[in-house]
């Protein structure tokens, strides 16, 4: 792949900072001050792997050219070869500015968190529900393909085998980097079950994705929580304990509300109260130090209204639609079966190129 001229840009700013930063390790003042010559060892060790990739690259670059300009006055073997050579080199050009842009891409300090995700329904009734037990069944799917551990935090069922809410965390090297691109409403076009006409209707997901917070990143002091203990109950009869088991937890500074009633153990519920309370409250306080107070975790679903989608699952035509790529695979059982990758990478790798071409 050719990397942009905004791309290359930046990798001539970086190569650039790497040449001063290596003039200035030689300067006898800076050996003699630790904190300077610390400050910059370690600035010249972080930048030394992508301008030697970026040299690389331009090297393949410049050998790609020259095949090329050698192929116009070449014939019999001697353009087989060079025919050859040019396959080489623009493999090494593709491979070096695929590195190039994984290289450049800001490292989120959570990628390789355990998360919690939350997925509730939204508009479309019993369908809504449906759809939500579907999304969590993918999800888990998801997860048994990476090998990440699932635990059921919460759930609200509804009689007819989906969730009105369900909470769940997911454990393993990675789950972060790659499910905090799921938050946003998921739209579901397909006839209901509950349907006896034939209509094809539209329904609403909300999935809130969280990193799973480190008891010594959030102080919770028992002063700010309310805990409200009640009898757990579910559709049907199930669920139901006999003892005040279930736990409803509320954060007074902030007015977050957590419920947690699948274990039969006040304690149990709880612990996964807490954990679910962590969670937000990081998310909290990462939009306060990013200064983007008005996007608070609710931003990630602003409603679970269908106009905010963010992907559509279209059943008649056996379609996914992510609409932030505008990126579109006909593979809906697999993705239903947790074949997510697909639309991952891709989003990935478009908002990899966006940020780098807006310098970010």
């Amino acid at each position: 792949m050719e990397l942009s001229a905004a791309v290359q840009a930046r990798l001539k700013e970086t190569e650039a900072r790497f040449e001063q930063i290596e003039l200035e390790l030689a300067d006898p003042s800076v050996a003699s001050n630790p904190d300077k010559l610390r400050s910059l060892g370690k600035e010249h060790s972080d930048l030394k792997g992508v301008v030697e990739m970026w040299r690389r690259y331009q090297g393949a670059q410049d050998d790609l050219n020259e095949a090329k300009a050698m192929l116009k006055g070449s014939g019999g073997d001697e353009r087989d070869y060079v025919e050859e050579e040019i396959q080489t080199q623009r493999a090494a050009v593709d491979r070096l500015g695929e590195e190039l842009i994984k290289a450049l891409e800001p490292k989120d300090p959570f990628d390789d968190r355990d998360v919690i995700v939350e997925i509730r329904a939204g508009a479309g009734g019993d369908e809504a529900g449906l759809f939500a037990a579907e999304l969590f069944r993918m999800y888990t799917r998801y997860a048994e393909q990476h090998r990440w551990k699932t635990e059921v935090l919460s759930a609200n069922e509804t009689g007819i085998n989906g969730f009105k809410e369900v909470t769940f965390a997911v454990k393993g090297k990675g789950a972060w980097s790659r499910l905090k691109h799921e938050a946003g409403v998921h739209r579901v076009q397909r006839v209901p079950v509950t349907e006896s006409s034939g209509r094809t209707h539209t329904s609403a997901v909300a999935v809130v994705v969280l990193p799973e917070a480190e008891d010594v990143e959030v102080n919770l002091d028992l002063n700010d929580l309310r805990i409200d203990v009640f009898r757990s109950s579910g559709p049907g009869g199930q669920s139901v304990n006999t003892t005040d088991s279930a736990v409803r937890i509320t954060h007074l500074p902030t007015g977050e509300v957590v419920s947690c009633q699948d274990e039969k153990s006040q304690l149990q519920n709880k612990e996964k109260g807490l954990r679910i309370l962590r969670a937000r409250l990081l998310q909290l306080e990462q939009e306060k130090q990013m200064a983007q107070m008005s996007e608070d975790r609710r931003a990630q679903v602003r409603t679970a209204d269908r106009s905010e989608k963010i992907r559509t699952y279209n059943f008649p035509d056996n379609r996914v639609t992510d609409h932030r790529i505008g990126y579109t695979t006909h593979r809906l059982p697999e993705v239903l079966e947790g074949d997510l990758d697909e639309l991952i990478d891709n989003l990935i790798a478009s908002r990899r190129e966006k940020g780098l071409e807006e310098g970010e």
